[in-house]
C-alpha cells in the first residue's frame, strides 16, 4: 500500500503541466482533486514500472468527472504521468469498490 504525504506536492514543470489538457481535456486542477476527493483507490501499475515505480489512481473530481490518475513518486513529490476519464471497465470497478 503506498502512502501519500499530507499535504501531498505534486510536481508540475513544461513536460507534463499541458500534457493532459492537451491529450485528454484534463487540467491540472482536475487532476490534483481525484486526490482529495473520496473515495480514491490507488493500485500498482506494474506492467508499467519497468524504469520506475508507477501507481494509477481512480477517484473523482469536485465536479464528480471520474479520472484514472496514473503518477510516480519522485523526492516524495507526486508526479502525474498521465490523466484521463475512466473508461467504462474501469467506472464499474470503481463503482462496485
Amino acid at each position: 500500500m503506498i502512502s501519500l504525504n499530507n499535504p501531498i506536492v505534486f510536481n508540475w514543470d513544461e513536460g507534463n503541466i499541458n500534457k493532459n489538457l492537451n491529450k485528454h481535456n484534463v487540467n491540472v486542477q482536475e487532476a490534483e482533486q481525484v486526490f482529495y476527493n473520496e473515495p480514491l483507490f490507488i493500485y500498482d501499475d506494474i506492467l508499467h514500472s519497468t524504469h520506475e515505480e508507477r501507481f494509477k489512481a481512480l477517484g473523482t473530481t469536485s465536479e464528480g468527472r471520474k479520472l484514472v490518475v496514473v503518477f510516480t513518486l519522485r523526492n516524495s513529490k507526486l508526479r502525474v504521468i498521465s490523466t484521463r476519464d475512466m473508461s467504462k471497465k474501469e467506472r464499474g470497478q470503481y463503482e462496485k469498490s
